[in-house]
């Protein structure tokens, strides 16, 4: 058992919240940052989600850690070193801020491209996004009170929509747009 999970209706705030960690995230990292990106399920016009914001920090190597990991919790973001996704490193937001993740990925690697490449295609697939939303809720009912398996229950869409995700992206010859911030 752990934290709940809540699926929350799109809220139009969401991209604003994200707007101004972008810019102030921007300003403390700088070049350091390739891309500031708002990604997972806030950042796709009219996904039901849970209200975290997700912001990708790409950078141009996760060691050492000192391009990031001072200006980030210099304005507040608390590190996680305990993360144990290795592809990342992982800051929570400031205390009594809105929930926010920070994943901060080296730039151009697969765990990098993969939330880029998953977010572009269901703001371009309203389909897809319908059929996402409804599995998150599904799964939020029947693991309301366990966040990892409510996370290990919804992976077999999550994987069959980065299948045609990835068969898009090779039709269309996909890259990530610019930076959001």
């Amino acid at each position: 058992m752990g934290e709940s999970v809540e699926i929350t209706p799109y809220d139009p705030a969401w991209p604003v919240m994200f707007a101004r960690w972008g810019v102030d995230l921007r300003t403390a990292l700088g070049s350091a940052a390739a891309r500031i990106d708002h990604i997972g399920s806030t950042s796709v016009p009219g996904l039901a989600a849970k209200p975290v914001i997700d912001i990708q920090i790409s950078v141009a190597s996760l060691e050492p850690t000192d391009a990031f990991l001072g200006p980030l919790t210099g304005i507040g973001f608390v590190y996680r070193a305990d993360n144990p996704e290795r592809t990342k490193r992982y800051f929570r937001e400031p205390p009594s801020q809105q929930r926010t993740h920070v994943h901060v990925r080296q730039l151009g690697s697969f765990s990098q491209q993969f939330p880029l490449l998953f977010r572009d295609y269901l703001r371009c697939h309203p389909p897809a996004a319908i059929e996402y939303a409804a599995a998150k809720r599904r799964c939020a009912a029947r693991f309301h009170d366990d966040r990892p398996c409510y996370v290990q229950a919804k992976d077999a869409v999550v994987w069959d929509i980065i299948r045609r995700a990835d068969a898009w992206a090779q039709l269309t010859g996909w890259a990530p747009g610019p930076s959001d911030a």
